[in-house]
């Protein structure tokens, strides 16, 4: 963390604001969660993000939810001839201030953009002390009351491809959503065979508990996960970060109540959310107006985890669709049923 610190010092200090930002955010990622350093890191980076980013036209703003805020941008579309308005959050451990290269790609093609964090997430768990919650309906409706919303597409980032669905299913001033890439359930990740025993041995409390904390103590990146899923539910449990994963399922998530249209994007090589569980999620969508799925590939450099290695072609796919919801045209897509 030092030395991302150390760096993002010297980039301010050369006036590359955006670069110390980005700096920052890697040591505040970094930063066990319950450390001291934690939020004096993420108020810091708060305030290099808005000096350096606060000609972008983005506005903050703090939604009232339960007894604190939840953090929010808005930037009215490029044009200023706006198409509609598009609600963006992100995932597992993002902050929503590092999807802004998103947020900008969605406002130029003519869309008002509200960019904002539920509970669990960013500052409304660092700021606001609010923990997570599955029922993502009910920040989204937060967020949709406090901008006076009758109607907005949604898009979840990564994880966010859960809550998104989640949301669609409940609230029906969502008038289109985009996963990005869909959950579905946790448990589709491996064979079906395989996911009685699995729930079998998850009930094996003790045994479970005695094995996340040797696992963890062998594996940092697996402690890291650990870690931030305890403190999006504030326990030091190791099996309430188990619970919490498989709070995702496709029981909580309600695929049948959504009946907007729907875009699924997945990365071919996506470790982390996998095309298998795209193709579960598109499957049970069968009150949908219709249903896209787009696969990015090697070739196209967006094959891995959000397309992180081409925004510029998974934004345009984002922004036609919006554009022309339903099936999409055959350029490497593939539609499901409309």
């Amino acid at each position: 963390m030092g030395v991302f610190e150390a760096l993002s010092a010297q980039a301010e200090g050369a006036g590359r604001l955006r670069h110390a930002t980005s700096y920052l955010r890697i040591a505040e990622f970094f930063t066990e969660p319950r450390s001291e350093e934690k939020v004096p890191r993420y108020r810091r980076y708060r305030t290099l993000f808005d000096e350096a980013f606060g000609d972008g036209g983005a506005v903050r703003h703090e939604v009232p939810y339960a007894d604190a805020t939840l953090p929010a941008y808005r930037l009215r579309a490029i044009d200023d001839a706006a198409r509609g308005t598009v609600l963006i959050h992100g995932g597992f451990d993002s902050l929503i201030e590092e999807f802004f290269a998103i947020w900008r790609r969605i406002a130029a093609a003519g869309f008002d953009v509200v960019a904002f964090e539920g509970p669990g997430q960013g500052g409304a768990r660092a700021l606001g002390g609010l923990t997570f919650d599955h029922d993502w309906e009910k920040p989204v409706g937060a967020v949709l009351d406090h901008f006076k919303l009758e109607s907005a597409a949604l898009v979840g980032i990564s994880m966010g491809g859960y809550w998104a669905v989640r949301a669609a299913g409940l609230e029906p001033r969502i008038a289109r959503v985009v996963a990005w890439p869909p959950v579905y359930d946790w448990l589709h990740r491996i064979p079906g065979a395989l996911r009685r025993p699995a729930k079998a041995m998850l009930r094996r409390r003790g045994f479970m508990r005695w094995s996340m904390r040797v696992r963890t103590r062998l594996v940092p990146t697996l402690r890291q996960v650990v870690d931030q899923a305890l403190y999006l539910v504030d326990s030091d449990d190791p099996v309430a970060c188990v619970d919490w994963f498989l709070g995702m399922n496709a029981n909580h998530l309600g695929s049948e109540r959504v009946t907007q249209d729907v875009l699924l994007l997945c990365g071919e090589h996506d470790a982390f959310q996998p095309p298998a569980l795209t193709r579960a999620q598109a499957d049970a969508l069968t009150a949908a107006r219709s249903v896209a799925v787009r696969t990015f590939t090697s070739a196209e450099h967006a094959d891995q985890h959000c397309q992180m290695g081409n925004l510029d072609l998974a934004c345009s796919v984002i922004t036609a669709w919006l554009r022309e919801p339903g099936p999409l045209a055959a350029n490497g897509s593939s539609p499901v049923h409309a």
